[in-house]
């Protein structure tokens, strides 16, 4: 393998850095939205008037092993990312589920991973980034510099402050292997006793932690500590399907690349959806489809050719009874205190089975953090949930989802703006600063060449 695969070199950057600066300079009006191979979103999006073209940058630039960090460009996939830094014996802290995640991606959406406990989340690990402005000018963005307030705000900013073109990632050392426990509970509060202990400090402490809930009496804490010891290692790339392991065995072993992508083949558990848990779909077809960017695209061919919009409309032509559904695909994070209640409301009203449980304990700074701001040292939970709710022709548009909204924002949690949001505009703003975000959008944006947030998350801009 040629050790410089997948890398970039900083006169190549800094070519394609010029070209977009002076390409943004010269555009007329108009709002601006990336290109993208594929998207990790999940709401609808109108078209742009103008599109930049940023793919070029999707390498890594450097990797510093004394420094203990790397140089990534901001269209870099972790799957890109973490083969350029295992083989030096590194890995990004926090390394979001999913190969086609981007790197600027989950910086700009607030991304987290099961290490997450330790080490926060992925903008977190961030030491500066090379930020591209409305006006064409590319501005460093430090903590400690004239533009730490654009370096707070990016986070949660989806791009309507501007595109993040490098980063200066942290790594730590990384291990060759993943050793696996799974403990299952048949009660919530001895899974979440089990999984605060497990995020406990000191040296005991695991390098991952999460959950999934089966049921309401079915619950599998797992967690994963990387290590030098060799020994048999499982696969689940291939006829093996990750999530239906951690019921069936106690302790497991994986290689760290691996480990890092197990939710990958099977989007979670999503792939049956696509009929991917079938074995002999899955022996046919598992080459091409057992892969997160598979499945993105053939969501976006779904929804492009309105499959569910004709099969209603075929039954209905048919006589025969059709049921009506709500999508609710939503990351939720909740403060630990509250998971109980969480919990009862979500097998009350939504029960989408299974459900994925992430804990995540903010660092040092998480207060600055300006359009994402949460309370430092505390624990929450994310909960992760992805499917359809039976609903009826009684109930309004986005009802489910709407009473998700309403919970986590009484439970003091932050709901992600990856998917559908519903919330009334001074609500949204209310929850997510919009007078910080105003000012900032006037200092960086004044034109309005991005999008507004507000238009974006919520009206599908």
């Amino acid at each position: 393998m040629n050790p410089r695969q997948g890398f970039d070199n900083w006169d190549s950057y800094r070519s394609v850095r010029e070209k977009l600066s002076r390409l943004v300079a010269a555009r007329g009006d108009g709002r601006l939205r990336l290109v993208k191979d594929t998207s990790n979103l999940f709401r609808p999006r109108t078209a742009a008037e103008g599109t930049l073209d940023m793919r070029r940058l999707n390498r890594v630039i450097e990797v510093d092993p004394e420094a203990m960090t790397a140089e990534v460009e901001g269209m870099t996939t972790f799957e890109a990312f973490v083969d350029a830094t295992l083989p030096r014996g590194l890995r990004p802290p926090v390394v979001p589920e999913l190969k086609t995640i981007t790197v600027g991606g989950a910086v700009s959406g607030a991304g987290i991973e099961s290490s997450s406990f330790r080490y926060g989340l992925v903008h977190e690990n961030v030491e500066e980034m090379e930020v591209l402005c409305a006006d064409g000018t590319v501005r460093l963005c430090r903590p400690d510099n004239e533009h730490a307030d654009l370096f707070r705000a990016i986070p949660n900013s989806y791009g309507t402050l501007g595109y993040i073109l490098r980063l200066r990632v942290k790594l730590l050392a990384a291990p060759p292997y993943a050793a696996l426990t799974h403990w299952r509970y048949r009660d919530r509060v001895q899974f979440l006793a089990a999984l605060v202990a497990a995020c406990g400090r000191g040296a005991a402490m695991p390098d991952f932690v999460e959950g999934v809930v089966f049921a309401p009496d079915d619950f599998v804490l797992t967690t994963a500590r990387l290590t030098d010891e060799a020994g048999p290692v499982s696969d689940y790339t291939g006829m093996g399907i990750y999530y239906r392991s951690l019921r069936s065995r106690g302790e497991d072993r994986l290689t760290v690349r691996d480990f890092l992508w197990r939710w990958d083949p099977d989007w979670f558990w999503c792939s049956r959806s696509f009929g991917m848990q079938n074995p002999l779909l899955r022996r046919l077809l598992g080459r091409w489809m057992l892969r997160s960017s598979s499945y993105g695209k053939a969501k976006a061919l779904y929804e492009r050719w309105g499959i569910e919009e004709r099969v209603t409309a075929l039954r209905r032509a048919l006589g025969r009874p059709v049921e009506l559904s709500e999508q609710v695909i939503q990351d939720v994070e909740i403060p630990i205190d509250h998971a109980p209640e969480f919990l009862d409301f979500y097998f009350r009203e939504i029960d989408i089975r299974p459900c994925w449980v992430c804990p995540l304990r903010p660092l040092a700074a998480a207060a600055d953090w300006t359009l994402f701001a949460m309370k430092p040292g505390a624990l929450y939970l994310n909960f992760g949930f992805w499917g359809s709710v039976r609903s009826s022709a009684a109930k309004a548009a986005g009802h489910f989802n709407r009473r998700v909204e309403r919970t986590v924002q009484e439970l003091g949690g932050r709901k992600s703006l990856y998917s559908r949001s519903y919330f009334p505009e001074a609500e949204f703003w209310r929850i997510y600063n919009g007078e910080a975000y105003a000012r900032l959008k006037a200092k960086y944006d004044p034109r309005g060449a991005f999008d507004d947030l507000y238009r974006k998350a919520v009206l599908g801009g």
